[in-house]
């Protein structure tokens, strides 16, 4: 059976990059695949976490997944903390897992800086921790973005090795699961620079809590240009603003970059923003009401999260058991 697993860490401001660049696509995904999505808060360690916030942002981004549409009876939906075998396995394979490899890998010498002396032991074994998340259920296929490719390429290696060091056939390759067209959200404040969570003004960004009022509100500041819209693609390319609200467009209308293009050729942003606030509020305010609804409800969230754990530990258990087997690890 063809399986995905996925993940996004629990720290706050879920937004319009995370729904449109992974989410949205998750909810196609469960139509062919056995689904997998999980609540990534130990990766969430690798930086201070406040105990409180984790908590209730691991429920807010539970009830993210269920309102953008995955449904918690066919997929697997829980917190990575819950199943033990997620940290055993990232321990084993760490043991197999050369220096050489993690010290290729990009984002920790991104995120650590200059700082690196500095940095956690959890920054810089994210990816073998992240590797174990894959492998512990098997999983066929993961969807991942730009910023993730070279981390799954890891997973893949560290799979290899394994199972070339005990001469089975044991864990998959798993394969990136590539969309045919993948939305890279850019700020709202500066369209060469990706959306994020971590930017410190909210008016960069359109969270998924937001609601119609906010949404409108950040679209008509979002920053432009002085000249009309473009008329063709080609003359979009030299302008970040005006693509990256164009793309939001046909990513939320489910159209082509091509189709809003010549929609909108020579509007003025001021009548634009007003039709992309409506399009946004439709589609994004509706699901913020029902992460409303749903955080209104702990209970029922914990309850998703602990269904999830139970059928996720069903599936990891037994791998785990025969990996310590194929180490040569004695459990009575």
């Amino acid at each position: 059976m063809k399986r995905i697993f996925s993940g996004v860490q629990p720290t706050g401001n879920l937004h319009l990059g995370n729904y449109l660049g992974a989410i949205r696509n998750w909810v196609q995904l469960q139509k062919d695949f056995d689904c997998i999505f999980c609540i990534v808060d130990l990766h969430a360690l690798t930086l201070p976490q406040d105990p409180k916030e984790l908590t209730g942002q691991t429920r807010e981004v539970t009830a993210a997944y269920i309102a953008a549409g995955i449904d918690p009876e066919r997929c697997i939906i829980f917190n990575q903390s819950t199943v033990p075998g997620h940290a055993e396995l990232a321990w084993l394979l760490g043991c197999l897992t050369p220096l050489g490899w993690l010290n290729r890998m990009t984002q920790f010498k991104e995120k650590a800086g200059k700082h690196r002396e500095e940095a956690g032991l959890g920054l810089y074994a994210y990816p073998v921790l992240m590797a174990a998340d894959i492998l512990l259920y098997k999983a066929t296929h993961v969807p991942v973005g730009e910023d993730q490719k070279q981390h799954l390429e890891l997973a893949r290696d560290i799979a290899g090795a394994f199972n070339r060091r005990f001469g089975v056939e044991f864990f998959p390759l798993p394969e990136p699961q590539i969309f045919g067209a993948c939305t890279r959200v850019m700020s709202l404040r500066d369209g060469t620079k990706k959306m994020s969570k971590s930017d410190t003004s909210d008016y960069s960004r359109l969270n998924m809590t937001d609601d119609a009022a906010a949404i409108a509100l950040k679209i008509r500041k979002a920053k432009t240009d002085p000249q009309p819209l473009p008329a063709t693609e080609k003359e979009a390319e030299a302008r970040p603003e005006a693509t990256n609200l164009l793309g939001i467009y046909a990513a939320l209308a489910g159209v082509s970059f091509a189709e809003v293009i010549q929609r909108f050729a020579g509007w003025n942003f001021s009548d634009f923003k007003a039709e992309l606030a409506d399009l946004a509020a439709d589609v994004c305010g509706r699901i913020a009401v029902e992460m409303k609804r749903l955080m209104a409800d702990p209970g029922y969230i914990d309850g998703v999260l602990k269904r999830g754990a139970e059928r996720a530990n069903a599936i990891a258990a037994p791998v785990l058991r025969d990996v310590f087997d194929l180490m040569g690890l004695l459990r009575p």
